[in-house]
């Protein structure tokens, strides 16, 4: 059963979810790395049979064998997906931003420029859950960004065949979101192998620029070492939702709610604040009702009783000073003018306002971008966007009247930092100026 505690018992534990540090997953994901490095499609090939309980005749799918799947898919739910999709590309087409320039002054012409990544990887978790949303929540915003290559990679099903005509028992309507969504090229390779053979590539599996995506907790530690030698997203902890409610919320909906994201996994954290102990009481006795009829009531269950909370708030100030502390993946606003409470977020990767805004429109259809912040790091950092598919470049150029007139300034900061050479690389430019 879910806890229920008083503001005051949450502050003095401070509970905020952290990464989990595991010695065990640093030290296997950084053998299966260096093997990935040293051996390439060898070793690959030995972690799916390894892993996925497949063995392949080739990791990239043909494009005619993935039409063929795709036609399997049912025309609605593609329908569905590409409603969605005009919804995602409608919000992120407003991210794009341009470069610019500076007024000339002086001599002085300041600028900068925003280029797309070349060659994107984006990873897609199998096992399971199918999951095409993510497909298009992180294939969309890079596409819009120009990013001229994007790879899809996701693990094979252990049921796959080897001919080249199969797709590698990929769901095919994680297939159909890649073809809406506009990705180049999907490989079959899952875990932290798949993570390495992105970055580092090998003689089939070409090297990329940046890694997005989901994963487990190996896909994300992998990301983490990684990291340096190519771009990622973010370090994705488990799935989290904090609702802040009051006396006249409905105890089933937010029920309902807290229990959608428990079922992504048993570490799943899901919270309400409110000032009502009544509602407190409801809520609790709700999640009972409604969680042993779920299909996932095993995962959900888990997370309820480790990871669910209800936190009795004085007001709704102290809701948002908690609120805040937490830096909720999702924040549900589920009060009446949700509007007037927006302000009082500082931190919260996606905001969902008032009772007809539940957080499952985030994950598949409203338009802004699912893959958000966890474990509390929305203290520093926000949802995918265009502008994690691009990169912005400055420029500078001075007139040789420019850098006359910076030249002692520059010269002085040099020599202040003990930089010799940095000061001659202006000196030297001013002499030869003046033997001319």
């Amino acid at each position: 059963m879910i806890k229920i505690i008083k503001a005051n018992e949450f502050e003095k534990n401070c509970i905020v979810q952290k990464t989990v540090d595991s010695t065990a997953i640093t030290t296997a994901v950084a053998m299966v790395i260096a093997n990935i490095i040293k051996r390439g499609d060898e070793a690959l090939r030995e972690y799916t049979v390894k892993f996925d309980g497949c063995e392949l005749g080739s990791f990239e799918l043909t494009k005619a064998a993935m039409d063929k799947a795709i036609d399997k898919v049912d025309p609605e739910f593609i329908s569905v997906m590409e409603r969605a999709a005009r919804n995602i590309e409608d919000f992120h087409r407003n991210q794009v931003q341009k470069g610019f320039d500076l007024p000339p002054k002086n001599g002085v012409i300041l600028g900068q420029k925003i280029t797309p990544i070349e060659r994107v990887g984006v990873y897609v978790p199998g096992g399971s859950a199918s999951y095409p949303s993510s497909v298009l929540m992180n294939c969309i915003p890079a596409k819009i960004a120009g990013v001229k290559e994007i790879i899809i990679a996701t693990p094979p099903s252990n049921e796959c065949p080897v001919n080249t005509d199969s797709v590698n028992g990929v769901d095919p309507k994680v297939l159909a979101a890649a073809k809406i969504a506009g990705a180049d090229r999907v490989f079959t390779m899952g875990g932290a192998q798949a993570i390495a053979a992105l970055a580092f590539g090998t003689v089939t599996v070409p090297r990329v620029d940046k890694i997005t995506g989901p994963g487990n907790v190996y896909v994300a530690e992998a990301k983490r070492q990684v990291f340096g030698i190519v771009g990622i997203d973010m370090i994705a902890g488990p799935s989290d939702i904090l609702v802040i409610a009051d006396a006249s919320a409905d105890p089933v909906l937010i029920a309902a709610d807290m229990l959608s994201q428990c079922e992504h996994g048993p570490d799943s954290p899901a919270v309400l604040i409110t000032n009502s102990k009544g509602l407190a009481d409801k809520v609790s006795s709700e999640i009972e009702m409604q969680l042993p009829k779920l299909p996932r009531k095993d995962i959900a269950r888990k997370a309820i009783n480790e990871h669910g909370l209800i936190i009795l708030a004085k007001s709704m100030d102290e809701a948002f000073k908690i609120s805040n502390i937490i830096a909720p993946e999702h924040l549900e606003i589920f009060l009446d003018e949700p509007f007037y409470y927006l302000e009082r977020v500082i931190n919260a990767g996606s905001i969902f306002m008032g009772k007809f805004s539940p957080e499952t429109l985030g994950d598949y259809y409203a338009g802004p971008n699912h893959t958000l912040p966890t474990s509390g790091t929305s203290r520093f950092s926000g949802p995918l966007s265009v502008d994690d598919f691009t990169k912005k470049t400055s420029y500078t150029y001075f007139s040789k009247e420019a850098l006359i007139a910076a030249s002692d300034d520059v010269i002085r900061f040099a020599e202040e930092e003990g930089l010799r050479a940095h000061a001659l690389s202006i000196s030297k430019r001013l002499s030869k100026e003046k033997a001319k």
